[in-house]
């Protein structure tokens, strides 16, 4: 504190150092052409330290036209444990950066956005982020040219810059994955023929088939496929049973998610096919609760942290404002394996 007590003031390290009020302003601001010896700044950043000056961010902010500030919009993201790696990645990236985050939560009622944009300008907040927890485009209220704004996991029909996960790269590697191990009768469950054609409800489900067929169409791979109309555990468990009767002779599944995965796991066992010894299975998230299946299931991981922590970045200009792919890595576990070399199915 102060020698009265009080916060310190300029004045306060001005008086211990022995330096002008101008002196210690121009070092602790770090304003441009001090003349000032390096012998004198250290002097100034001394007294400062023991009189645990802090600079006043109501007064960075009149003279800098910052606030230290950033608005997150969640769509879903704050209520959700799926996509929380986004908001470590948003806190994570902003406290590097010396910023303080804003947060407001939508649940999906997008007429609330242009509210919330609205609020978050009202607080002069730097740059603005609005975070989707399902890839999809959405409207929102035209920027103003003071504060960037960028789509974290979505994208808008305009040139708002955005961020999505590079689901066709991510697609054809989990395909490749099973290539390499020498599988050729790969069941495919959880294409969603119903809703890819709608980027209002997908962004990218289609992208990342597309990305799988590409993979198999060249290895001159033809899969069994079962579309669903849901991707949910007790849906995988009840499409892989039908599959898996069908087609005794698959050696992997490859489910569009986890939850998918989840529920085949469950019909594998009771149809008697372990994993990875007579079947091998693969997945797209990376679930918290994927490592914790036994095998572990592996799987190409969403990037929500990474796609938050550029768009941190993006909004405060320390890299372009554009449209960006962050690519999504193959986490590998215990669920692939090679395909196992001429042996009769198990029955089903």
């Amino acid at each position: 504190m102060g020698p009265t007590g009080k916060r310190p003031t300029l004045a306060d390290v001005a008086e211990r150092s022995g330096l002008s009020k101008t002196a210690v302003s121009l070092v602790l601001n770090e304003r441009p052409g001090s003349r000032l010896s390096d012998e004198a700044a250290a002097r100034i950043r001394t007294a400062a330290a023991e009189l645990g000056y802090k600079p006043n961010p109501a007064a960075q902010s009149l003279r800098l036209g910052k606030t230290k500030t950033i608005g997150f919009i969640s769509d879903e993201v704050t209520i959700t444990r799926y996509a929380s790696g986004m908001i470590r990645g948003v806190l994570g990236t902003a406290k590097e950066l010396d910023h303080t985050v804003l947060i407001a939560e939508t649940a999906r009622h997008m007429e609330d956005l242009g509210t919330a944009m609205d609020a978050m300008r009202d607080r002069n907040v730097d740059g603005i982020l609005v975070g989707l927890m399902g890839a999809r485009v959405i409207d929102i209220p035209l920027p103003d040219r003071k504060t960037p704004v960028v789509i974290v996991n979505g994208r808008t029909p305009d040139e708002v810059p955005s961020i999505l996960p590079d689901e066709y790269e991510a697609g054809r590697s989990v395909a490749r994955e099973l290539i390499g191990q020498g599988h050729s009768r790969i069941g495919i469950i959880g294409d969603l023929p119903r809703i890819v054609v709608d980027p209002r409800k997908t962004a990218t489900i289609g992208v990342r088939f597309r990305g799988i067929d590409d993979a198999l169409d060249a290895a001159g791979i033809t899969p069994v496929r079962v579309d669903l109309e849901d991707w949910s555990p007790a849906i995988g468990y009840s499409a892989a049973i039908t599959m898996l009767r069908s087609n005794p002779d698959l050696t992997a599944i490859l489910a569009g998610n986890d939850n998918v995965a989840f529920g085949a796991y469950q019909a594998l066992t009771e149809l008697g096919r372990r994993v990875p010894d007579d079947i091998s299975v693969i997945s797209f998230d990376d679930d918290e609760l994927a490592s914790y299946l036994r095998p572990g299931l592996t799987t190409c991981r969403l990037p929500y942290e990474q796609m938050a922590s550029l768009g941190v970045e993006m909004v405060l200009g320390k890299t372009e404002l554009a449209h960006r792919l962050v690519p999504m890595p193959l986490i590998r576990r215990g669920s692939v394996a090679p395909a196992a070399a001429a042996t009769e199915p198990a029955p089903v």
